[in-house]
């Protein structure tokens, strides 16, 4: 039995150690992902931006010419009254003039507003771009710590996976069902614990609970929290053991 109670120990050793490593880690993943969300959006900002700017300097340019072929007209219209026959003449063309005049004063004013909007959209430009480039050098500063900690950790934890593998085909399925069950359902993933002093995690263990795991020659499972109690020494022969 005090094998079965050793191995309970080096598998919880081994989570221990893997939780601690991929704690370290942090949120740093999710922040990777959440930074290159933000560099996709600024850059779809960007794009936006630029193609608007460019769709009102092309609407900018046509009315520029449409109002010089309009003034054109408008001229050509003004001379032609001045040769008509009749009233019926004139009325038509002094109504084509309005109708230039007016389209020629509704387009000075749409470029009014889009001299306005250029301004706007190139303040907006030169704003994203900012950001986009603040957020690129976040990411390359979170992503190199990132990788960092992942290359300073990732041996150890291959190995440690590799050992908690070796050590599930050892011990008795019964036992590996149960930690890995109790393990999954904790929050901080402690289902094997030391006792010490006459407790388990700060609560007091009868005293022929005390005994039996001082025994070791049996599964003592706390009343309190469910967790398996386990002499202190099991863990101390764990660290001698799984030292990677």
């Amino acid at each position: 039995m005090e094998d079965v109670l050793q191995q309970l120990a080096n598998l919880q050793y081994i989570d221990s150690r893997i939780d601690e490593i991929r704690q370290l880690r942090g949120d740093l993943p999710e922040e990777v992902l959440d930074i290159e969300t933000n560099i996709a959006r600024f850059n779809a900002k960007i794009n936006q931006l630029e193609e608007e700017a460019d769709s009102l300097k092309s609407e900018k340019a046509r009315l520029e010419n449409e109002i010089e072929v309009s003034k054109e007209k408008t001229k050509k219209y003004e001379e032609q009254q001045l040769t008509v026959r009749n009233n019926r003449e004139y009325d038509a063309l002094t109504k084509e003039i309005e109708s230039q005049k007016t389209f020629v004063e509704n387009s000075v004013l749409r470029i009014e507003e889009i001299e306005k909007r250029v301004e706007e959209v190139a303040t907006e430009l030169e704003e994203q771009k900012q950001k986009l480039s603040d957020t690129e050098e976040l990411h390359k500063n979170k992503k190199e710590n990132l990788d960092e900690v992942i290359e300073s950790t990732k041996n150890e934890e291959d190995k440690l996976l590799e050992k908690r593998e070796e050590l599930e085909k050892e011990l008795d399925s019964r036992y590996v069902r149960s930690y890995n069950r109790l393990r999954n359902g904790l929050s901080n993933g402690i289902a094997v614990v030391a006792m010490e002093r006459g407790a388990a995690l700060g609560m007091s263990l009868p005293p022929q609970t005390q005994v039996e795991v001082r025994r070791k020659n049996k599964v003592i499972i706390d009343e309190n929290s469910g967790r398996i109690v386990i002499d202190p020494s099991f863990f101390d022969e764990a660290k001698k053991q799984l030292q990677i």
